[in-house]
């Protein structure tokens, strides 16, 4: 494997294409990833050889994360970069991004579903760790705001009325300035602590190593990711090999993480007091709960590296059918 680092977010593309021209009979295929910054393949690679692989749009996620003109820039603009994929053979993690993809133009026959993996191995069931008393519920990812950790702020000052001994655990590199300046002044105004000492009602654990996360979200009642747009949601996938069920907005890619509400919480109205009902009822309904951990981690244990070389490689042979 050969990695080559040159140019910046624009100047890539061109270096790229510098690179692919100069050496074009050398590759069987050109993977263009996109995460919002692409490579424009279409321009300069054969479609036989062009695969695009993709995890999500970002729609919504402009005016959320963006600020104008940037936003405006953004939502205008998204449709028309994708659109020059859609004869491409194309890859991408969930059912979702490819219904998105098809409204758009792609071909459903050139779009192939490839899952995501992860590296934890799930044991037994029976070894899965006790849940902690008194309960918490943990956030784990980017300090980002379309994911929704104000909302997750919010959904646990409204189940602190019930059960006030309850907390929340951000795992995750803390981003200083968005819980300085948006976190640190919601909490203040639900009456809720926040900080990195245990005994807060909002504890920033900050980041930690592999062990440390699954034992954290394994003692966990529930992980809270009420993100507005994912590809999958890596984390609930995680979680729930870890036997903590995941309770999500219903929002590409994380309704597909929980199998359409069959092996998590989804929301049926993203707001923070749906996401404090189902956080009750995790607290409230025990055996629903087991029953819901159980299916939740029965359901996480297929998405293993295997399973994604394998799918990837049937995608592979269809694309060399269709050559």
């Amino acid at each position: 494997v050969l990695y080559l680092r040159a140019g910046n977010i624009l100047s890539v593309i061109f270096r790229s294409a510098f690179f692919y021209l100069s050496h074009c009979r050398r590759f069987s295929y050109v993977v263009d990833q996109c995460n919002t910054h692409q490579f424009f393949t279409p321009f300069y690679v054969e479609q036989s050889k062009r695969i695009f692989l993709i995890h999500q749009l970002t729609r919504e996620i402009w005016r959320i994360q963006a600020g104008w003109p940037l936003s405006f820039i953004g939502r205008v603009c998204e449709t028309a970069w994708l659109r020059l994929h859609r004869k491409d053979f194309t890859v991408t993690v969930s059912q979702s991004t490819k219904d998105d993809l098809l409204a758009i133009g792609f071909d459903e026959e050139r779009v192939a579903i490839v899952p995501n993996g992860i590296a934890h191995e799930a044991g037994s069931f029976d070894s899965l760790s006790a849940k902690d008393e008194p309960p918490y519920f943990v956030y784990m990812g980017r300090y980002a705001r379309y994911k929704g950790i104000d909302d997750s702020i919010r959904a646990l000052a409204l189940l602190k009325h019930s059960f006030p001994r309850t907390r929340l655990v951000l795992l995750g590199k803390p981003d200083r300035d968005y819980i300085a300046g948006t976190l640190t002044s919601l909490c203040t105004s639900l009456s809720l602590s926040i900080g990195m000492e245990e005994g807060c009602d909002v504890f920033i654990k900050g980041f930690v190593d592999e062990d440390a996360k699954f034992d954290i979200i394994g003692r966990a009642r529930a992980l809270l990711f009420p993100s507005h747009r994912e590809g999958w949601g890596i984390i609930v996938t995680e979680a729930s090999v870890a036997g903590t069920p995941a309770i999500v907005y219903n929002s590409p890619g994380c309704r597909d993480a929980v199998d359409m509400g069959r092996a998590g919480y989804l929301c049926q109205s993203n707001s923070p007091e749906t996401l404090a009902a189902l956080m009750q009822a995790s607290l409230c309904d025990e055996p629903s709960y087991q029953q819901m951990r159980r299916k939740a981690w029965d359901y996480a244990r297929q998405f293993t590296y295997g399973k994604t070389l394998e799918e990837f490689e049937r995608a592979l042979a269809k694309l060399d059918g269709m050559r």
